[in-house]
């Protein structure tokens, strides 16, 4: 019996032990494969990609001034944009896109920027040689100040009169960001993107001047402008330093003032040409009908003119005559 109980207990734990549940295993990390390192402007190269999320749109550039370890140096300005792909990951977050060889607009080293386009930022840089492409040496760091978001972004504005009737939207983002790091951050570039249902944000660089001291903090205000005409759910991305530091939805109404107009364009303009029409046939129309036409009944018949004889200063049985011998005289009689 006392063999038989350690016997039991330990049974018991390597029972419990093999039914304990695994421990969860780490997120893939997102990785990115180039089937060749170089090549020349007109070629092209397969990009090939493993744990990434799963049916995430994915934006491929070739970019210049930068490298893995230091990132897009300028963001996308210094990438070869109108030669960039666009892929979906399936289901197990690969991918394969073949992508052309282009000469983007800043010096090599260069890189094969691949980064999500919507919710949660992930992006890797391949290193890649653009042959026959300048190269130049990367700028300098300029410190370890490092800028976070301090406060929920709001965008500040209304629509005016114009905007019903076609009127590009615009708006003030507004937020606050706090230096981290030990050296100060003079005039900070961020990244402004406005993206329109699944659609990928279009960025545009902005540059806010001024100095934020280490521990210190500011506020942001950078104005947002979309095309003219546009209504709908857009969201507002802000990037800083390649990462994506704040969103912020924007519900943009339709410009009903088109609508209507052209709802009454709709409805003079046939009116208009029925008049116009109208006037022509009145004017081509015999006067007769036109003058039935205009009074809404048909002009009767003219009938002969008949004349009557005036009547004399007396009365008809006093009217002179030569034949009558019924009147008496005075000749003859006493």
């Amino acid at each position: 019996m006392r063999r038989a109980v350690p016997t039991a207990l330990l049974a018991v734990l390597l029972l419990l032990l093999t039914a304990a549940p695994a421990p969860a295993a780490p997120p893939p990390t997102p990785a990115v494969e180039l089937s060749a390192s170089r090549a020349g402007k007109g070629g092209d190269l397969t990009v090939s990609g493993t744990g990434w999320r799963a049916k995430t749109l994915l934006i491929l550039l070739i970019c210049g001034k930068s490298s893995p370890g230091t990132g897009v140096i300028g963001g996308t300005n210094s990438c070869a944009n109108a030669d960039g792909r666009a892929v979906t990951t399936d289901s197990r977050g690969a991918f394969d896109k073949r992508l052309p060889v282009a000469e983007p607009p800043a010096p090599c080293p260069c890189v094969v920027h691949v980064a999500t386009a919507t919710g949660e930022q992930q992006v890797v840089d391949a290193e890649f040689v653009v042959e026959g492409h300048p190269t130049a040496p990367l700028p300098e760091p300029t410190g370890d100040g490092r800028l976070a978001v301090l406060s929920p972004t709001r965008l500040r504005g209304e629509s005016g009169l114009l905007v019903l009737f076609g009127a590009p939207p615009s708006r003030t983002l507004e937020f606050t960001v706090g230096n981290l790091g030990t050296t100060p951050v003079k005039d900070p570039v961020f990244q402004v993107g406005t993206a329109h249902g699944v659609f990928a944000p279009e960025w545009e660089e902005q540059q806010w001047r001024g100095t934020i001291k280490p521990g210190g903090k500011a506020r942001i205000e950078l104005p947002v402008r979309l095309a003219a005409g546009a209504h709908g759910d857009y969201a507002v991305s802000v990037r800083y330093g390649g990462k994506l530091v704040a969103e912020q939805p924007w519900g943009v109404g339709r410009p009903w003032g088109v609508t209507v107009f052209w709802t009454l364009l709709a409805l003079v303009v046939p009116t208009a040409l029925f008049r116009i029409g109208m006037a022509v046939v009145d004017r081509v129309r015999p006067p007769g009908s036109r003058h039935a036409r205009r009074t809404g009944r048909a002009r009767p018949p003219a009938s002969p003119s008949t004349t009557t004889a005036a009547l004399p200063w007396f009365t008809p049985d006093s009217a002179p005559s030569e034949n009558r011998t019924d009147r008496p005289t005075t000749k003859g009689h006493s």
